[in-house]
């Protein structure tokens, strides 16, 4: 009995990690952007030294760079909300069912 119950904290646990992982994330994510759209459409420029100027071209990239991290950020999103898509749990389940099925008659064969 408390092996389960060690086994449902630990699981608890694990969850509450991976939440906090994401809405990290989920806030470096829009503090990066915020930042880099502020420098490419000039908005911080006047708060930089007369040395350090940059022009808004320098910061075309950042288009791109908000594409790619969208998508990292939904596979982040699946892999979190993983046990809310019914067609991911229903796979898994598939594939175990065909690797236990594979091992059985790969004991079978050796009996």
């Amino acid at each position: 009995m408390e092996n389960l119950e060690n086994n449902k904290y630990n699981r608890a646990l694990q969850r509450v990690k991976e939440l906090k992982d994401f809405f990290r994330h989920l806030m470096i994510f829009f503090a990066v952007n915020i930042v880099l759209y502020l420098f490419r459409f000039g908005v911080l420029q006047p708060y930089l030294p007369d040395e350090f100027q940059l022009k808004p071209y320098y910061f075309t990239w950042v288009d791109i760079h908000l594409v790619i991290w969208l998508v990292i950020l939904a596979v982040h999103t699946v892999y979190l909300f993983r046990y809310k898509f019914t067609f991911l749990r229903k796979w898994e389940e598939r594939q175990i069912q065909k690797y236990m099925q594979k091992d059985e008659e790969e004991l079978k064969k050796y009996k």
